[in-house]
Formats: C-alpha cells, sequence, structure tokens
C-alpha cells in the first residue's frame, strides 16, 4: 500500500478496537452504523491483509487487526498530543490528583510516564479515595470520580461514559470448555463489587434468571479483577479500564450484551486550582488521549 488510508476509516477502526461493536463506535463518532461498517470495508480493502473475522453476524479483530489497531491508536494519540507536549515543556511545580482506585491502577498508572515526558519538572502525586465520587480532599488539585458527575462548587466535566460486559481469564475459559451462549458463564463463579446489581441488570438483558446473580462480593474494583485474572470467577468488567487486559489476552469478553453504567468517570478542578498551570496542563493531557472525553 503506497497512500496512507484516510483519518475517518483510522478513526473508525480504533473506537472499533475498544468497544467491540460497530454500534458503539458509531455512537462515539456520531456516525449511522452503516458508515462504520463502510469505512472499515474500505480500510480492510485499502490495507490489502484481513482486519476482521464474521462471526455470525458480528465481526471481530484478527490477531493481526489488533495489532494494526493498536498501532494505530499510538499514531492518533502522538498527533493528539503534540500541541500538548510542546504547550507543557517548560512547566515545574507540584500537581496531587485525587483518582478512582480502578482507574489509578488501570489507566492512569500505565500511561502517567507519557504525561511525564510532557511535563518532566512537574512534581506529581497520585491518591485514592475511600469513595469512588469523593471530592473532599482539599489537597488535591484534580479529580477523577466515578459517579453522576455532581461536585458541588467543583468545574467538571465528563472525561469517559461506561458499559459493563462479563469478563473472564483464559485460565477459567479453558476449564469451563469454552463460553458458547451467556447462560454458559452461570457454570461460574460471578464475582461482584459492593454488591449484586450490575449481574442482575445483565442478566435481564441476556434473558436470564436474575436470581442466578450469585458470588462472592468484593469492596474494591481491584481485588475483583485481581480474582478475574486469577481465574475464580466471571466479572462485571468496566469494558473501559479494561480495555487494555482485553487486548492483551490477559482477559476475555466474552458476550456483546452489555449494559451502561448509571456513572461515568469525571474530571473537576476546584476553582481555586483553575489558574494552576500543571492542572491545566494534565486536564489538556488526559483530553487528548481519552477517546471518550468531552473538549
Amino acid at each position: 500500500m503506497s497512500r496512507i488510508p484516510s483519518t475517518q476509516a483510522l478513526r473508525a477502526l480504533e473506537c472499533f478496537a475498544r468497544h467491540g461493536t460497530v454500534w458503539a463506535a458509531a455512537d462515539e463518532l456520531n456516525l449511522t452504523r452503516s458508515a462504520v461498517s463502510h469505512q472499515l470495508r474500505l480500510l480492510e480493502r485499502d490495507l490489502g491483509f484481513v482486519l476482521f473475522n464474521r462471526v455470525g453476524t458480528r465481526i471481530e479483530l484478527t490477531p493481526r487487526g489488533r495489532a494494526y489497531a493498536g498501532d494505530v491508536r499510538g499514531a492518533l494519540s502522538a498527533i493528539a498530543g503534540s500541541a500538548v507536549r510542546n504547550a507543557g515543556h517548560g512547566l515545574s511545580g507540584t500537581l496531587t490528583v485525587s483518582c478512582t482506585p480502578g482507574f489509578a491502577a488501570f489507566w492512569l498508572a500505565p500511561r502517567i510516564g507519557e504525561f511525564r515526558t510532557i511535563c518532566p519538572e512537574v512534581e506529581l502525586r497520585i491518591v485514592t479515595p475511600r469513595r469512588l465520587d469523593d471530592v473532599s480532599n482539599p489537597e488535591a488539585d484534580i479529580f477523577i470520580s466515578f459517579g453522576d458527575g455532581a461536585m458541588p462548587g467543583v468545574d467538571v466535566e465528563l472525561l469517559q461514559e461506561v458499559e459493563f460486559a462479563p469478563l473472564l481469564s483464559p485460565i477459567l475459559a479453558n476449564r469451563l470448555g469454552g463460553i458458547k451462549s451467556p447462560a454458559d458463564i452461570l457454570r461460574a463463579d460471578l464475582l461482584h463489587l459492593g454488591d449484586t446489581d450490575d449481574w442482575r441488570r445483565w442478566m435481564q438483558a441476556a434473558g436470564l434468571p436474575r436470581t442466578a446473580a450469585t458470588g462472592p462480593v468484593f469492596a474494591d474494583m481491584n481485588l475483583v479483577y485481581a480474582a478475574t485474572v486469577a481465574g475464580q470467577g466471571v466479572s462485571m468488567g468496566d469494558a473501559f479500564i479494561c480495555n487494555s487486559a482485553m487486548a492483551s489476552g490477559q482477559l476475555i469478553r466474552v458476550t456483546d450484551i452489555q449494559i451502561k453504567s448509571s456513572s461515568s468517570y469525571f474530571l473537576g478542578i476546584p476553582p481555586q486550582k483553575q489558574a494552576l498551570e500543571p492542572a491545566c496542563a494534565f486536564r489538556r493531557w488526559i483530553s487528548s488521549v481519552l477517546p471518550g472525553a468531552k473538549r
């Protein structure tokens, strides 16, 4: 291939790789499903190699397609972050970010080097609150919370909406002999965060008996995912922060049936902190790399 594929087609692929469905990619890109499908077909034709496998009415990325989508994501992030990197050069000072444990562990921590490259002289401190929507820490310059976005006295913007889907480890999948239908999930223990509500909602969407939502309940998301990776059961996973684990094969998404969370990730900056240059630089950086951020 001698020419570069269209940016729209590359964005369609990157969105599809993150969400796993055409309709979710179309929703993020504000396009119709047919338009996204058309872009994906054209991209596959232009590249000259197979990006997708057709499974019934669904499509899924081939190993080569996943690898290419990862390269595309890196390239698009580099383009989006160019202005941010230049704007952050030479900044100094301190920055304290209060962030939910799951977001911090699975999304922010693996990427914090990117921000450090942009603002190497900023002294960064990451803290985690007890409640996912807690914005009361007076030492925090920026809050990343999970909730309904209600942060009295704080300037708030939506970072990422969240959808939940069942996730399990390859170890457990092999032990179960594969998952061929949503009902097969019930052959394993179900892992819960806080309560069983998310699983009950998913079972209703899947047409399964809601009374089957039993299994151990954990108080922390990191415990849920540690148990999931260890093959102890199936969790109702946050498809956003678990995207890297799914892309690497550490976790497997076993069905397209998902539920939209009533909560989302929000970024908030107290009014007295909005003039801090490190806080502004962090806000620009995270908005440039988070695909769902509302700019």
